[in-house]
Parts: C-alpha cells; structure tokens; sequence
C-alpha cells in the first residue's frame, strides 16, 4: 500500500514503492520504476535524489524498495529506503530509429509542427531567424525538481530576455496521448500573458514530430500508451538557422549560468 502523509511545516511526505532501473553515483540519485502515487503521481519511471544520509552503495540495480518522497518547496528527496527484495524491471525500448540520432554540436535540426494552444500548426522554422531554447514537459509530472522546476527555470529566462527580439523560449509537451491544447492552455495559458517570448506547444496528433524534435535532442520518453511514463531532462538552444549550439541537461542546470552562456554565444552572432 502507499500512504500520503502531510508532514509538518509545509514538507509533504510520500510512501512510495519501486524498483532500481539505474544507480547514478555522480549525481546520488537512483532512477526508479514507481507504483502509483494516489493523488500525487501516476506510476513512472524517474529520477530520485537520495538524503545525504543514505549509502548509495547499499544498494543494487532490480533492488525492490519503499522509501520516504520528501518533499520541501522545490527539493524533493528519497529517504528512510527499505530493501523488500529483488523487483521485475521493466523493458525500456528505444522508441525511436536512425532517423532521430542524436545531433552533436553545430548540426541542424530537421523542422517539425507542433500545436500552440489554439490547436494552430507550428512549424518550428516559423521562428527561425531567432536564437530558441526548447525544453520538454508534460503536465502529469508534478515532481517540483522535474518538469514544474524546467517551467520556472524557462519563466526566469523569458523574463530575462523579455526585450531582447532574437531568442524565444519554448516548451514542448511530449505527453501526444493527454496533453492537447486545451489541457495545456488550461494548465500553463496564464504564462504567456506577461510572457510574449515564451511558447507551449502540444504534440496531440504529432507524435512523429515530437519524436524527430526530442530524439535529436537526446531527450527520450516512453509508455506515452500505456499511461506509465518515464523520460530524461533536457534543454537545447538552437540557433537562427537551427544548428544546436548547446545543451543544459537534467535538473540542475541553473537559470543564472544558463543566461550568461545564451548572451555569450549571441554575443557571437553580433545580437
């Protein structure tokens, strides 16, 4: 069983149950293949920090275990880890083909269309011309350090940049299965008020698009289908002609160094 627990002074705590699908000793994290989350989080494949406290090394990959969600504003730890014994692991697909090989450094992007949140087409190349940094989300994750940390990350850059006409900000869903416009505008559509800069896309009837877009930027996903969803973190500038300038890469990339390496390589473009 998973409970929910209100802990006091505003962290909330959550039982949760999964198994070990990758140890990231850099980092101190495990990645997790998670039961539902009543109330919280559908079942999903994520990254969990660890408490300082904890030994990374006592455990192994396919350990089943339950632990303490912690979560404080926007830092959300695993703690308080008990070993149940060995879990099944799930079979992690590679979701797309040669065509969505990752792009290195100074190679183009193929153009896509996606949906803005009047269901209109976008194509990606409406903007080029305009530097772009292009994060993935969708709005069924609720983890603070995930996709609403990369959305507040995203909110300080556009407002950062709010009068400088040579870059936007776009937030992709990849969510094609639940995450139309109308859930999208409902969600986030307060944003772009005070945001001219910044863009929310869905991949409703897309889902190829969305594909080539997050393969060739080393982002992957999976269980779209069958509501189980995991993926990666990633954000990619691209350039006016769409080349890949430079990427920012799981959750703790920070806004603050993530704007002085924009104004640098704009500063190249002479913008």
């Amino acid at each position: 069983m998973i409970l929910i627990l209100l802990g006091c002074f505003g962290k909330k705590v959550y039982h949760v149950k999964g198994t070990i699908i990758e140890i990231r000793m850099k980092s101190n994290e495990f990645l997790i293949h998670h039961d539902e989350i009543p109330g919280f989080m559908m079942a999903m494949t994520m990254p969990f920090k660890l408490a300082d406290s904890l030994d990374i090394n006592r455990f192994v990959i396919g350990d089943s275990l339950k632990f303490r969600l912690e979560i404080k504003e926007e830092k959300a730890f695993a703690n308080s880890l008990q070993l149940l014994g060995k879990g099944t692991l799930p079979e992690l697909v590679n979701i797309w083909d040669d065509e969505y090989t990752p792009l290195d450094i100074g190679e183009i992007f193929t153009d896509v269309t996606l949906l803005d949140l009047d269901s209109n087409e976008v194509a990606i190349s409406t903007t080029d011309g305009k530097f772009r940094l292009i994060s993935y989300i969708f709005t069924r994750c609720p983890m603070p350090s995930m996709c609403p940390a990369v959305i507040s990350k995203n909110l300080y850059l556009a407002k950062i940049f709010k009068d400088e006409p040579n870059i936007e900000f776009i937030l992709a869903s990849f969510d094609y299965a639940y995450d139309t416009p109308s859930i999208l505008k409902k969600t986030y559509g307060s944003l772009l008020e005070y945001n001219p800069n910044l863009k929310i896309l869905s991949s409703t009837g897309h889902s190829n698009d969305i594909l080539s877009l997050s393969g060739q930027s080393f982002v992957s996903f999976w269980g779209i289908e069958e509501n189980d969803i995991g993926h990666t973190l990633r954000s990619v500038l691209i350039d006016p002609e769409r080349r890949l300038m430079t990427t920012f890469d799981g959750t703790d990339w920070r806004p603050e160094a993530a704007e002085r390496d924009i104004r640098n390589i704009m500063r190249a473009y002479n913008l």
